[in-house]
Formats: C-alpha cells, sequence, structure tokens
C-alpha cells in the first residue's frame, strides 16, 4: 500500500490495486507525489542499529511519525507525515482503547540515550532503541495497532508464528507493507500483506529514536543539576498512565502485562538502574569509536507499561538489607555524604516488613531501589523495584527538624510502599478504577505510620491530612465520582483522575469500610483479594466480592444490604450526605451536600441517597452501630432529655464521609457541654463540631450564629490543632480583606485575644525556652503558623515582640535559625516593623541563596512592607535587576496581595505595566486585576477597574474580565451580609 501524503491523503489497498491499472502518466505523478510528500527509502538492514545477522532481511519503507507540538531539531532533520482522522477512512484506530486482537506476553526492551558528562545536553538530548514484542494473536487480523508517541519509527517487522516447545524459534515472516501513525489516538498501525493466525505467537520487532526533553517530566526525562560544585545531568522516567508510549512502542494499558527483559546502553561513568537486578554488563563502541557500557537487567514479573523505569545517573547510594532483600536508596553524593538518606533508609526496610506480615503475601521482586531526583513534577512514583521521588520527599536534612518533613517523608515512602501491593502486584483493570491503587495506598500509609508511632492522634491527623482538604472540594453537583463507570477516557482525561477525589476521598471510602466492618475482617478480605489477583487486574467489584466472601462466612457483622450495594452508593455517585438529627424526636434525615443550599431545592431521589453507617456516642459513650439506608428514619434511642448532660455526637472518630447537622437543641446541648467541661468531647469530636458548623453554616444549612455559639468555651481549649481548625474557618482571607467593615476587626480582635491566652502561652513558652520540643509533635508543626499569624494581626504585643527578637538574633546572627513553622511569619513582620534597613538585608539574603524555597520566602517577606517607596523600588527592581529574573514568583502580584501593596500596585502598573506584561507575561495583568479588585461591591468600582486596566487588555480580555469582577463582587456582597450578621452577635458576646 501506498504511503498517505503529508497532507493526510489516505489511500486503502483497494483503490491501491485500481491505481495500479492507469495510465503511465497517473503512476508517474503518483511517485512524483510521493517523493514531494517525504516517502522514506528502503533502509539496507546491515544498517539498522540492534538488528541482529539472523534478521537480514529488507524491510518496508516506513513513515517518519509526526510531533503533535514542536520539538528541537536533532542532529538529522527527518521527514514527518500524518494521518489526520478528517482523511483517513474509519477503523479500529479511531476507538480510545486498543482492539483485543493481539496479547503482549514478553519484551525484549534497549535503550540508547546518548547522555555523556562532559557535554550535558542543552534543552534535549537523541534517544535510540529497539523493542521485540511477544504477542499472541487472537483475532484473525492483518492490521497491529499498538501504542506509540514522539518516536520516529526506522524499522518494523513482524516474525512468526512462532513454534511452540522450539524456545519460541521463529519459522516465519509475515511481510509489512505499510507503518502509519493515527496520531490523535496515539497509534502505530502494521499494515500486514497476510493477516495473523488465531492461537500463534509473534515477536514484533521494532526500531526507534526520539528526543529527551529536559522541559518534560513524562516519559524520559533529564535534571540537570549541581552536585559536589559541579553541574550533571541524569536522565530518569515517568510512564504513569499513559507515557510508556512516549518512549518504546507498546500496548499501554493496564491489563496488558507482560514481562519486560531491559538493556539500558551508558556512559561507562554513570551508573543504570531499572526495575530488576543488574544482570550482567559488557561494553561496545559507537561509529565513531567511543565506548559505552550496555547493561541488561533481569526479567521482571508480570506487569503493566506504566510500571517500566529507568534512571541513568552519577548518584551515590546508602543500603541495608531486610529479609534477604537488598534496599538502596540513591541521591546526589553531597546529600548521601551528608547523611540525608539513612532517615529513609531506616524506615523502609520495616516499613516493607510491615505490609507483608500484614497481608501474608511477601514482596514479589528481590531488591528496591529508591532514587530522590532534584527535581520530579510528580513528587513519587512507586515504580516496581525502582521508585523515584523528588528528593524534598525523601530526604531529611539536619536543618528539616522542626519541620513536618519527617512525618510527611514517612507517609510518602508508605504511600509508596503500599502501591507495591495495591497497584503493582494486583492493577486495576482500567483507569476508571484508579482508586483501587490510590485511594487504598493513601489509606494504609496512615495504617502504617499508627502502628510505628501508636502514640500519634491518628484520627485527628486523617483529619488534618485528608478530610479537611476533600469535604472543603467535595459536593452534589461535582461530576466526579471515585469510581467511574465511562471507560472511553482520552489520554488528558485519565491524567486528570489523578486529583483530591482518586487519593483522599479514595482513602476515606477504605477508612469508613473498616471502621464499620472491623480490622480483622477488612484485613482478611484484603489478603483474599490481593492472592486471588496476583500479578493480575481487578475491578471494583471484584474487590466487593471478596469482601461479601468474607462477610458471608461470620455473623457477628451485620449489614443492612450486600457490601456492594453499600459501597456503590458512595463511590458511583458525587458528593456527601449531610446528616441532620433532630434529637427531641429521634428523626434522622440524609440530603446531598451542596455548595450555598437553597431551601427549596427539589427533595431526595431513591438515586440520591447513601446507605450510611452511623456510628455515634452518647454522653461520652459509644453506641451501637446503626444504618441510615433510605432518606429519613427514626432512632428513638438517639433523643435527648432535659438533663444538662445529655447529648448526642454522630460520626465517631469521623470515620464516615460525611457532614452532621442537628436540630437548634442538640447544637445547644452540645454548646453547653463544651462550656461546661469541653473535655468531656474529644478532641476529634471538638474538631468536627467546629468545622461541621462553619462549613453548613457557610453553606446556609445552619446560621452563622450557631457556628459562632461553638467558640466561647475557647479560653479553656488548650488542644493547638482545635484551634487550627477555628481560625482556619473564622479569620479567613475574605474576613482578613473585610477589617474596616462593621468595626469587625476590633470586635474579633477583643473576642479571640480574651480566648487565646490560654494557647499562646502555651506554645510561646516553648518557641522561647524549648523549641526543639516540638520536633515530634506533628500536629503542632501544622498548626502553629496559623495560631502565630492570627495572633500578630490583632496585635497581641508579646506576639509582635517575639517575632522581633527572633528576627533579630536571626539578622545578628545567621546560625541562629527562625523556628521553621513560624518563619514566614517572623520575617514578614520583621520587615511591617521595620525600616528600609531590614529590608536590605532581606534583599541580601535573597541575592545570595541558591535555595528555591527559601527565595519564594523571602520574595513573600519583602511585599510585608507598609512604606509605599519601599513597595514601589521592590517592584522597579522585580522588572529590571537580575536578583529577580530568574525567579518566577510574580512580585508585583505578591506586593498587590498586601492591603497597602493594592493601592501602590495600582499607581506602578500606570507607567510599568508593559514592563510587566513583559516580565510576567500578558496573563499576569488579568490575575492583578483580580487581585487589586478583590474587595469590590459595586459596580461603579468595576467600571473604575476596567477603566483604569482598559488599554493594557484585548477586547476578549475585557469580556471575560467583566463577568469575573461580577463574580467576585457578589461573593463580596456575601461575605458582606455575613461579616455584619458576625460582628452582630461580636458585639452582644464581646
Amino acid at each position: 500500500m501506498g504511503p498517505p501524503s503529508s497532507s493526510g491523503f489516505y489511500v486503502s489497498r483497494a483503490v491501491a490495486l485500481l491505481l495500479a491499472g492507469l495510465v503511465a502518466a497517473l503512476l508517474l505523478a503518483l511517485a512524483v507525489l510521493a517523493a514531494l510528500y517525504g516517502h522514506c527509502e528502503r533502509v539496507p538492514p546491515s544498517e539498522l542499529p540492534g538488528l541482529r545477522d539472523s534478521e537480514a532481511e529488507s524491510s518496508p519503507p516506513l513513515r517518519q511519525k509526526p510531533t503533535p507540538t514542536p520539538k528541537p531539531s536533532s542532529a538529522r532533520e527527518l521527514a514527518v507525515t500524518n494521518t489526520p482522522s478528517n482523511w483517513r477512512p474509519p477503523g479500529p484506530w479511531d476507538q480510545l482503547r486498543l482492539p483485543p486482537w493481539l496479547v503482549p506476553l514478553h519484551y525484549d526492551l534497549e535503550l540508547w540515550p546518548q547522555l555523556r558528562p562532559d557535554e550535558l545536553p542543552a534543552g534535549s538530548l537523541p534517544f535510540t532503541g529497539r523493542v521485540n514484542i511477544t504477542v499472541r494473536c487472537t483475532v484473525a487480523t492483518s492490521r497491529l495497532l499498538l501504542h506509540s508517541l514522539f518516536q520516529d519509527c526506522e524499522r518494523a517487522e513482524v516474525r512468526g508464528p512462532l513454534s511452540p516447545g522450539t524456545g519460541n524459534a521463529t519459522v516465519g515472516r509475515v511481510p509489512v507493507d505499510d507503518v502509519w501513525f493515527a496520531l490523535d489516538t496515539e497509534y502505530m498501525v502494521l499494515e500486514l500483506s497476510e493477516p495473523l493466525k488465531p492461537g500463534s505467537s509473534y515477536e514484533l520487532q521494532l526500531s526507534f529514536s526520539g528526543l529527551v526533553n529536559e522541559d518534560l517530566r513524562e516519559g524520559l526525562f533529564l535534571n540537570v543539576y549541581t552536585d559536589q560544585g559541579e553541574r550533571r545531568a541524569l536522565l530518569a522516567s515517568q510512564l504513569e498512565p499513559t507515557f510508556a508510549r512516549y518512549v518504546f512502542p507498546c500496548f499501554d494499558e493496564p491489563a496488558l502485562k507482560a514481562t519486560f527483559n531491559i538493556t539500558m546502553i551508558h556512559h561507562p561513568s554513570y551508573v543504570a538502574l531499572s526495575n530488576m537486578p543488574k544482570l550482567g554488563q559488557s561494553e561496545k563502541e559507537d561509529v565513531n569509536g567511543s565506548k559505552w557500557t550496555v547493561t541488561t537487567f533481569s526479567t521482571t514479573p508480570h506487569m503493566p507499561t506504566y510500571l517500566v523505569a529507568f534512571v541513568i545517573c552519577d548518584y551515590d547510594h546508602v543500603n541495608r538489607t531486610e529479609r534477604g532483600k537488598e534496599i538502596r536508596i540513591w541521591a546526589r553524593k553531597d546529600a548521601i555524604a551528608n547523611g540525608s538518606a539513612d532517615f529513609a533508609l531506616n524506615i523502609t526496610g520495616p516499613i516493607f516488613s510491615f505490609l507483608e506480615d500484614l497481608f501474608n503475601i511477601s514482596y514479589s521482586l528481590p531488591k528496591t531501589d529508591i532514587i530522590a531526583l532534584p527535581s520530579f513534577d510528580n513528587h513519587a512514583m512507586e515504580n516496581w523495584g525502582l521508585m523515584i521521588f523528588d528528593e524534598s520527599g525523601l530526604l531529611l536534612e539536619p536543618k528539616d527538624q522542626l519541620t513536618e518533613k519527617k512525618t510527611l517523608i514517612s507517609y510518602v515512602v508508605s504511600h509508596e510502599i503500599g502501591h507495591q501491593w495495591f497497584g503493582n502486584l494486583v492493577t486495576m483493570n482500567w483507569w476508571n478504577n484508579i482508586w483501587l491503587n490510590e485511594g487504598f495506598a493513601s489509606y494504609f500509609e496512615f495504617e502504617v505510620i499508627n502502628y510505628f508511632n501508636p502514640k500519634l492522634p491518628r484520627n485527628e491527623i486523617f483529619f488534618s491530612n485528608i478530610l479537611h482538604n476533600i469535604l472543603r472540594e467535595d459536593h452534589a453537583l461535582v461530576t466526579r465520582a471515585v469510581a467511574m463507570k465511562v471507560e472511553n477516557f482520552k489520554t488528558s482525561e485519565i491524567q486528570e483522575l489523578f486529583d483530591v477525589f482518586t487519593y483522599s476521598k479514595g482513602a476515606s471510602m477504605a477508612r469508613m469500610l473498616s471502621c464499620f466492618l472491623n480490622e480483622h475482617l477488612f484485613v482478611s478480605a484484603l489478603k483474599s483479594y490481593l492472592k486471588t489477583f496476583s500479578y493480575s487486574n481487578a475491578e471494583q467489584d471484584d474487590l466487593w466480592r471478596h469482601f461479601q466472601m468474607g462477610i458471608d462466612d461470620q455473623s457477628t457483622v451485620i449489614l443492612p444490604a450486600t457490601i456492594k450495594n453499600i459501597m456503590d452508593s458512595w463511590t458511583h455517585q458525587s458528593g456527601f450526605p449531610v446528616i441532620t438529627l433532630n434529637v427531641s424526636t429521634g428523626v434522622m434525615k440524609q440530603e446531598p451536600f451542596y455548595l450555598e443550599n437553597i431551601k427549596n431545592r427539589t427533595l431526595l431521589t431513591s438515586n440520591d441517597t447513601w446507605i450510611v453507617p452511623i456510628l455515634w456516642i452518647k454522653n461520652g459513650t459509644t453506641q451501637p452501630l446503626v444504618w441510615l439506608d433510605q432518606s429519613s428514619k427514626v432512632f428513638p434511642e438517639m433523643q435527648v432529655s432535659d438533663s444538662d448532660h445529655d447529648w448526642v455526637i454522630l460520626n465517631l472518630n469521623m470515620t464516615g464521609y460525611y457532614r452532621v447537622n442537628y436540630d437548634k437543641l442538640g447544637w445547644k446541648k452540645l454548646n453547653q457541654q463544651l462550656e461546661k467541661d469541653p473535655k468531656a468531647i474529644p478532641v476529634i469530636h471538638r474538631l468536627q463540631l467546629i468545622d461541621d458548623a462553619f462549613s453548613l453554616s457557610k453553606n446556609n444549612y445552619i446560621e452563622i450564629e450557631t457556628a459562632l455559639e461553638l467558640t466561647k468555651y475557647l479560653a479553656e481549649e488548650d488542644e493547638i490543632i482545635v484551634w487550627h481548625t477555628v481560625l482556619v474557618n473564622l479569620v479567613t482571607r475574605d474576613l482578613v480583606s473585610e477589617v474596616n467593615i462593621y468595626d469587625i476587626y476590633s470586635l474579633l480582635k477583643r473576642y479571640l485575644l480574651k480566648r487565646l491566652n490560654l494557647i499562646w502561652n502555651i506554645y510561646s513558652t516553648i518557641i522561647r525556652e524549648n523549641v526543639l520540643a516540638l520536633q515530634d509533635d506533628y500536629l503542632a508543626l501544622i498548626s502553629l503558623e496559623k495560631l502565630f499569624v492570627t495572633a500578630c494581626w490583632l496585635g497581641l504585643e508579646d506576639c509582635l515582640q517575639l517575632s522581633k527578637e527572633l528576627f533579630t538574633k536571626w539578622v545578628d546572627h545567621p546560625e541562629n535559625e527562625i523556628p521553621y513553622p513560624i518563619k514566614d511569619v517572623v520575617l514578614c513582620y520583621g520587615i511591617a516593623l521595620g525600616s528600609d534597613k531590614e529590608w536590605d538585608i532581606l534583599l541580601n539574603t535573597y541575592t545570595n541563596t541558591t535555595n528555591k524555597e527559601e527565595k519564594i520566602q523571602l520574595a513573600y517577606a519583602m511585599s510585608c512592607s507598609k512604606d509605599p517607596w519601599i513597595l514601589n523600588r521592590y517592584m522597579e527592581y522585580a522588572i529590571s535587576t537580575s536578583p529577580f529574573t530568574s525567579n518566577e514568583t510574580n512580585i508585583i502580584e505578591v506586593v498587590a496581595s498586601s492591603e497597602v501593596g493594592r493601592y501602590v500596585a495600582k499607581d506602578f502598573l500606570v507607567n510599568n505595566w508593559q514592563a510587566v506584561s513583559k516580565r510576567y507575561g500578558a496573563q499576569s495583568l488579568i490575575n492583578l486585576i483580580y487581585t487589586i479588585g478583590r474587595t469590590v461591591t459595586t459596580d461603579l468600582q468595576i467600571v473604575e477597574l476596567q477603566q483604569f486596566f482598559s488599554n493594557m487588555l484585548e477586547e476578549h480580555q475585557r469580556i471575560r474580565v467583566h463577568a469575573n469582577l461580577q463574580t467576585i463582587k457578589n461573593e463580596n456582597l456575601k461575605n458582606k451580609k455575613l461579616s455584619a450578621r458576625m460582628a452582630a452577635w461580636l458585639r452582644r458576646n464581646t
């Protein structure tokens, strides 16, 4: 078959036969067109890289693959053609899933990236490769589809059928007539001269080339970094979810598992790592006589393409053995030398052993390599045998002792090791069930840490890390359920599934399931599931079947429905319910949680209900589990009497994925108990009451006054995580912007300062006398900044004084580090309370540091000045001087975010908007409009703002900006009404 033209013209086999009978002039014209449109010459087999002598038969001419976005030019320019969907006939290449005609069994993969230590890549790096894929044919077909993107195919052959029982010796060859690419669906299509036979095995032999790009973080990518005072480069891979096709032609779907033999060709000064242990090494020369090392690796278990991993680097490592298997942590040589990898090494082995014992399934591979990259956008990846981390999530430096980093590293490492069972050993059948990987790995990261740190407040930490955020994101109108019924996802849609719903809501589903069953039943069902589907794939229903089997084999746990019906009600619909209990009548009802609930919204239909497990406490005593399996139900045991000691709280330990509302009497009883004896209500439920009440009031389920009543007792509250929850809900950015309206600032100041004394004295004393006492207090480390910034914002004299002390000590003696949890606040108030002298000190520190995180920290701190001329000078520096041109922190936006800076930035733009647009991009001007206009409440203010920016924007931008400003105005008007009600309540209670 003749190749399609570069303009997309497609010629089918039938048409080609008709054309063969046309006159010679027409044939000549077609030949000329083929030459013009870049038809590739045949390549003599002896010149093909990696081709064995026994394979030296002629190959068909190949069409080289186009790229959807421009790639940097390589040493040789390649002809590029395409077959867009509007020019090719309909076919399987139009579908988003591979046809089931071929099943991959094994890959022999060789990659040769041209990475040299003496020639660091400038933007891109060429690589070549070859892959031999053994496949089994299930349906007779003469068209073979596999995934390929961003590669140029140099050669394609099909050998077979392979003879069974003779070591897969090749007994034939199927001629390849043509190779072309369906770019939009990311397929390589091989057109054969005869169909493959069902039941027979074949070997696809493909040679290819491509480019590694430093700017990308998908497929193969580069890191350029500094180590031991030298600039160096490494190469690594990120193939999840659909990026294996960026590196080599493959069947890039999670259910198409196969084994892999991997060979890496690399410079002798580098080490090559992959999923399996090194099998052997040899040496080869390239055409220029340069010597390269050929490293081969042992055969992998059956696994999906997205878990294949490669690294080529000049790193050191530390190692240990756990149950006979080697664990190595790889990092920059400087980091290894100063012990930064030791913490990760010490926790990795015990985590593996804990999960092996928990599931009674040994880790499948003979080794584990974990590598810390200087820059890795995905943060961490669970590749089987070669886990890849951003070094910020793996390396612990001595200066990190007063950060939450130690705990966060423990969680991230636990999460990725959890994937060795959930994802690697048992893989979801398709991406619509990715929560089976990520949700359970997220859940077990907490179980692991709780096991090794039994004193950690597990429920409060799960709330802070998981529940608090997902409950703010989720609601009934979100179109995203945890488990999606649709399967035909585009590549971009698959990537979008790696979100807070998959991770946090998935973890919450697992936790709720564990709690309404019991730990033994939960783990036993998972053991059965993992053993049954080891080295295979599963769907959500497979998991539910194994839970149901466990439930059917016992009589202790009684459920109101099958586990599938219960859990599908949570995983197949978006949002979550609000459970409302009337403590006078015992009537409990459920309704979907909506943002900005409307009183007359349509009532629940049968499809909107959840089967809700209700664990609850009454007067401090845990009560038996009950189920709300319909829109409303009566529970007489939940009624309360007139006694001051009678109260009820639903959702024990916040293990259920829902919010709880009460009637007025129910809230009143809880408020009375808080004021009388707050410690009678557990910490997790003091958190819950505050968080639920403020969320429900914000979205019109209850009055704001009901939520505020719960804060009266706070003078007796000594748990910083409870205070953090109060302040996050009460002292919001919107409220801070409204400080001059309805006297709310002065009212709030008097109200909160009266109650802050106890908690402030506890932590200010620790900071002054023994700040290291905080290093193992995770909840304090994540909560302290909000407490500190609020106290200083409210003008607490001791807070301002402590900030000044810490700032001055650091300026005079930089070795006196400001405690990390409050460093942002101290730097900000050091500048706000200081003069240009302090500001210049920070500028000098900014100029001399190479630490990216510290630069961002200092950039924000310098915007805290109250002096307009300093802020104006800061912005002038930002658009003209070198210290800031290499940092992408938008200094103008940072300045405009402050109360004083908003007006200074607006004036600055009058004469400098073109320079700002050039420095930060045209979109930055639109962002500035929203930042400067964040307090608009009238149409006149919007008009004035638009007139001010009119000459800076295009017409289509003006329309969009006007609509967004209207949204901001409406939100501000709503907040204004809320602030008025809060102010009125504060007047009555101050």
